[in-house]
C-alpha cells in the first residue's frame, strides 16, 4: 500500500492512494498514520476495499506520511562517492546522526533558509520506516521490523554543520529541512530495495543522481547496526544516505538561496518538489 496524510498543517487526515492514483481517505477507519497504527500492520487495514473509499480532491495539501515521528536517524556518507566529494573518508562503519522532529515538514512544503544560513544543501536520500520495536536485531531479522520506505530530502547546512563545531546535528535540525513522503510504501510494493534509483533537479537541472546498488551499508545491515545503540520504534524513520551531486561537492561550491526550486524522486516511492525561501523577518 501507499499510505499518506493530507491536509492542512495540524489537521492532517490519513489517506491511502489507489491502483489509478487517486487520494482515498482512510478518515473514521482508522485515527492516524503513526507509530501505534504501523506497530498493527498489515492486520490493521486488512479486509480494507481501497476502491469503495471516498476520493479526496486532488489539489489538497499532502503532508509527511507518518505523523508523530519519535526519531529521525540519519546514516551519513554512505555512497563511496559522497564521501568522495565531501572530501571524507569512506567510512568503515556507519555514521550515525539526528535529525531534530522539528524539521519535518510535508514532501512539498516551502524550505525556509534559517536567517543566517549561507550554505545550505540538499540531498535526496531513501529513507526506512520503523514497524515493529528493534532492538539488537540481527542483519538477517532487520526487514521484519520495516514497515515501509520513504523519500527523504536530508537538508543540511554546510557551514552549521562543518564550521560551526560539535555534532552534525547542527546544520542538520534547523526547522523545514526535514520534508518526507509524499508516501510511505509498504515493502511489498518494492520490486528490489537494493536496485532504486534516485535523482534531484535543482531549478530544472539534474544535479544528483543515483541508485540504492551504490549504498555501502546495505539498509538490512543499518537498520541491525542503528539497533545495537538505541532501540527502535514504529514511526522512527532511518534516512540511509546520498548519492553525489550535492552542492559542497561542486566546483566552485552552489547553495540554496531564495527562490530555488529542488524536484526529487525514487522509483516507486514518488516525487517532492519545494521552493525555497528566506526566513521571514
Amino acid at each position: 500500500m501507499k499510505l499518506l496524510r493530507y491536509g492542512a498543517r495540524g489537521h492532517e487526515q490519513p489517506g491511502v492512494l489507489d491502483s489509478e492514483g487517486q487520494i482515498r481517505s482512510l478518515a473514521g477507519i482508522i485515527p492516524d498514520i503513526d507509530g501505534a497504527l504501523l506497530a498493527r500492520l498489515p492486520s490493521a487495514l486488512a479486509g480494507i476495499d481501497v476502491a469503495a473509499l471516498p476520493v479526496v480532491a486532488d489539489d489538497v495539501r499532502i503532508a509527511e506520511p507518518v505523523g508523530r515521528v519519535g526519531k529521525f536517524i540519519c546514516i551519513g556518507l554512505n555512497y563511496i562517492d559522497h564521501a568522495n566529494e565531501a572530501g571524507m573518508p569512506v567510512p568503515t562503519e556507519p555514521i550515525i546522526f539526528m535529525k531534530a522532529t522539528s524539521s519535518i515538514i510535508g514532501p512539498n512544503d516551502d524550505v525556509l533558509l534559517p536567517p543566517t544560513s549561507v550554505k545550505s544543501d540538499w540531498e535526496v536520500e531513501l529513507g526506512v520506516v520503523i514497524g515493529r520495536e528493534a532492538r539488537y536485531v540481527s542483519k538477517e531479522a532487520a526487514m521484519d521490523h520495516v514497515a515501509g520506505l520513504v523519500l527523504v530530502n536530508d537538508l543540511s547546512e554546510r557551514e552549521y554543520q562543518l564550521e560551526r563545531g560539535g555534532q552534525w546535528d547542527k546544520g542538520k535540525g534547523c526547522d523545514t529541512f526535514g520534508p518526507f513522503g509524499p508516501w510511505l510504501v509498504t515493502l511489498d510494493e518494492v520490486a528490489d530495495i537494493d536496485n532504486l534509483d534516485l535523482w534531484l533537479d535543482l531549478n530544472g537541472q539534474r544535479v544528483q543522481t543515483g541508485n540504492t546498488d551504490k549504498l555501502i551499508f546495505d539498509v538490512p545491515t543499518v537498520v541491525s547496526y542503528v539497533s545495537q545503540f538505541m532501540s527502535l520504534q514504529p514511526g522512527d524513520i532511518i534516512s540511509t544516505g546520498t548519492p553525489p551531486g550535492v552542492g559542497m561537492g561542486m566546483k566552485p561550491p552552489l547553495f540554496l538561496k531564495d527562490g530555488d526550486v529542488m524536484e526529487l524522486g525514487i522509483a516507486g516511492l514518488g516525487r517532492q518538489r519545494q521552493q525555497v525561501k528566506r526566513w521571514p523577518g
